[in-house]
């Protein structure tokens, strides 16, 4: 009798121990880290309807989660204070982990990390480009002088 009262006891600690771990996973936000206080649209269609209505371009960050390079433009993105700024008051923003069905957003291929512009007139800026000639809309992080093409 004992033992099957230590088994049930056992059973009952390993399930409140699954459980726990279960609450402490974190919920992950629409920033995915690129800036908790930016407000952040869901979907490019949200995206494209906030533009037009609010008449400020939109900044689509296309990024992988374990992309090294795309952890490292994160992380520069973060910490420069004037990015921030900007993509809080100046722009409406996306950031995707998946591509999306509009080719224009892949003007010169898919690959990660890049980054786009759209203005309110939902015209893919494909004139601001970054410094690379082989992937034209890429950043790295040592690239935070880019905030200067941030003035759509």
């Amino acid at each position: 009798m004992q033992h099957w009262i230590i088994c049930v006891l056992l059973l009952f600690l390993v399930f409140c121990d699954v459980s726990t771990q279960r609450k402490k996973k974190t919920i992950q936000t629409l920033s995915r880290g690129w800036g908790d206080d930016i407000t952040w649209v869901q979907t490019y269609e949200e995206g494209l309807s906030k533009a037009v209505d609010s008449k400020k371009p939109l900044m689509i960050i296309h990024h992988l989660e374990d992309c090294p390079h795309s952890k490292a433009l994160k992380k520069a993105f973060v910490e420069h204070q004037t990015i921030q700024r900007l993509a809080k008051s100046d722009f409406i923003m996306l950031n995707l982990v998946h591509e999306t069905t509009d080719t224009n957003l892949a003007p010169d291929g898919f690959y990660v990390p890049r980054i786009l512009f759209v203005d309110p007139s939902l015209t893919v800026r494909a004139d601001i480009a970054g410094k690379y000639a082989n992937r034209m809309y890429t950043y790295e992080s040592s690239d935070t002088d880019f905030c200067e093409c941030l003035s759509v």
